[in-house]
Order: C-alpha cells, then sequence, then structure tokens
C-alpha cells in the first residue's frame, strides 16, 4: 500500500470487459526466444522507486511502462498481451500488484503469463507470502526465472452480484475494523514504519482502542453483514454475542504465509480462499488476539464467535465498505471467489 486510501463509488470496468464478460480477447502465442520478452509496470510513486530510474529500461527485450491511470493501464496490459511476453514484471507494491491482476483480467483470463514482484511498496504482503526478499533486483529475478523457480497462487476475485459493474482481484479482503487498522497503518507509513514493523504497529493500535474504547468508539463497533457459502446456501453460524446480522470484522485471503511469521489460520495452512471473522468484540477475545494470529485456536473461540473456514466462493452481503490491498470500495452484495491461477518466480 501507498499513500491515501482511495474510495471508489464502484466496481472499475475497463475496456469491453462487461461486454466479455470474462472471456480474454485473442492474444499473440508466446514463443520459446533466445531472449525473454519481458514487459514492465513500474509505479514511480512507490516507496523504493522515487527518485530511482528503472532497472534495465535500455535493454531491446525488456519493455518498462509507467501507466498513469487505470485506463492506460488496461491499454499497455493489452498491447503487452499482444505482443506475447514471456514475463510480466510488477515493478511496485501491493497495491501495484491489486492494479494489475484487476485492468488485465478480461486481457489475460485464465492464461496469464508468468509473474515477477519487484517489491518496491511500504508492506509488501505478497512478497512475504512468496518468499520475497525485500531488495530484488529485476536481474536477480531474471536469474532465477532462468532456473525455473515459481510458486503458484491464486488472488481473490471480487465482483457484483447482479453483475452490474467489472469486478476486481487482489489477496487480501478486509472489512468492519480491518478498515479501520488499515487506516492504522497509512498512518504508520507515514510515521516510516514500513513492512511487518508496520503491520505489528496497527495490530496493537487496534487492540489497544478495542480494549479501552467506550460507547461510541468506532473500534467497538460492528458492520451489517452476511456470508454465505454459494456452495451450501449456508450463512455462516453467529455464535457471538450482539446483532446476528452484524459482524465486528471479516477478513478473506489466499495467502499461505503471513507478515510476522503469524499463523492465523493455523500451522498448516491449505491453498486456496481462507476467511477469518470475528462477530463481536468481547474484550477478553480481542486480548488473546496475538495468540490467535500466531495459532490459538479452540472451540471456547469459536463459541465466543472468532471462526476460521475454507471456501472457494461465498456471497457477501455488506452494509459497510471493504478495504481490498488498500483501497476502498462500496458497501454492496458482492461474489467473493478465487481468482484464476498465477505463477510468480521465487528466489
Amino acid at each position: 500500500m501507498y499513500g491515501t486510501i482511495y474510495e471508489f463509488e464502484t466496481l472499475p470496468t475497463f475496456g469491453e470487459q462487461g461486454k466479455r464478460k470474462g472471456t480474454a480477447p485473442a492474444r499473440a502465442a508466446r514463443r520459446g526466444r533466445a531472449v525473454p520478452l519481458v514487459g514492465i509496470i513500474r509505479n514511480p510513486r512507490s516507496h523504493r522507486n522515487k527518485g530511482r530510474a528503472a532497472e534495465m529500461e535500455d535493454c531491446s527485450n525488456i519493455l518498462t511502462e509507467t501507466p498513469r491511470t487505470r485506463q492506460d493501464l488496461h491499454r499497455v496490459l493489452d498491447g503487452f498481451a499482444r505482443r506475447g511476453i514471456d514475463y510480466l514484471v510488477v515493478d511496485g507494491g501491493d497495491g501495484t500488484v491489486r492494479d494489475v491482476l484487476t485492468c488485465g483480467a478480461d486481457i489475460f483470463g485464465e492464461e496469464w503469463p508468468t509473474l515477477m514482484v519487484l517489491p518496491k511498496g511500504k508492506t509488501n504482503a505478497l512478497a512475504i507470502d512468496i518468499g520475497l526478499p525485500t531488495h530484488w533486483s529485476l536481474a536477480e529475478a531474471l536469474a532465477a526465472a532462468h532456473k525455473g523457480k515459481t510458486v503458484t497462487r491464486r488472488p481473490l476475485r471480487i465482483s457484483s452480484r447482479d453483475s452490474s459493474s467489472g469486478h476486481i482481484m487482489g489477496f487480501i479482503l478486509g472489512t468492519g475494523a480491518f478498515a479501520l487498522a488499515t487506516e492504522a497503518g497509512q498512518e504508520a507509513h507515514r510515521r516510516g514504519a514500513f513492512n511487518s514493523f508496520a503491520v505489528g504497529l496497527s495490530v496493537l493500535w487496534a487492540m489497544i482502542q478495542t480494549l479501552f474504547g467506550r460507547l461510541g468508539n468506532p473500534w467497538r463497533s460492528c458492520t451489517p453483514m452476511r456470508l454465505i457459502d454459494r456452495h451450501t446456501g449456508r450463512e455462516l453460524a453467529y455464535t457471538g454475542p450482539g446483532n446476528p446480522d452484524e459482524r465486528f470484522m471479516a477478513v478473506a485471503t489466499t495467502f499461505e504465509k503471513f507478515p510476522l511469521g503469524a499463523r492465523p489460520f493455523g500451522s498448516d495452512v491449505a491453498p486456496g480462499m481462507k476467511l477469518g471473522v470475528i462477530d463481536w468484540p468481547v474484550r477478553w477475545i480481542i486480548a488473546l488476539l496475538p495468540a490467535i494470529l500466531f495459532g490459538l485456536n479452540g472451540r471456547f473461540l469459536e463459541r465466543r464467535g472468532t471462526h476460521r473456514l475454507s471456501a472457494s466462493a461465498v456471497d457477501l452481503e455488506l452494509g459497510g465498505s471493504f478495504i481490498l490491498d488498500g483501497e476502498s470500495f462500496p458497501a454492496g452484495d458482492y461474489l467473493l471467489e478465487e481468482g484464476p491461477q498465477l505463477t510468480f518466480v521465487v528466489p
């Protein structure tokens, strides 16, 4: 994430996305080249890109672009696809990755080129998940690609249930108190805290506010919310005190590794989409939050409204906004599901 949290009035739509209904246009076939063709989306505003020149931009097989708007990004990605690039490089933070995945969804469909991420943002949670070093150069990424070192992940895909707008893709979705925690994380960035340290400060501040906040404190409020497993048609059980039509917080991700070495979904994290939900801000549950984040589990937690579950598709009915990789999107009825399988180059 970087800068300010931007608020959208609807999910973004690019090009002819609404008409294609997710069908990717024709693309040039990738050929076996002696030297791979590399397309780079570079965000010059990312934390570690400011004031620095792009890497290897004088190489004839390196196509470096710095689109200013999401419409420009869609156009650039379409051009990359038609040229049949071998590797798509995201030179920026988690927000830049989200924008590339969102703008490229109707272009690449289920057949994305192999991705490289140069983690230049302030949090870089995706880099932590797939095991990238904090400082990883394009030359090092290309060398790792030559050795065939890769991992796969599926992003989250969020679309309106009535197909009235487009869809977005990213890796961490949160609503309720998660939105306040994201604001706290942005404040930590402004004060010079980055990566896992910023995450730790955000969790600590959220705990203090929720534990000691009085009636009317926004940290102790809940958000109208329903979560329904699309395959079973069953709503997630509500076991906490308070109003069953509201929840304190919900988080979804496909990550398998987390900042600070946290294990919010236990020691053996399965691939795919996972959800963590807290029904109500019970004070002793909040006091145990660090232990919960590092793997504490038990029936006593579920009985008081703390849930962990896996699902491949969930209907979300949200009365408040949600955050996806650092940006805010409006309340509404959404389908949350796993996106296409992506291949990432790793060390």
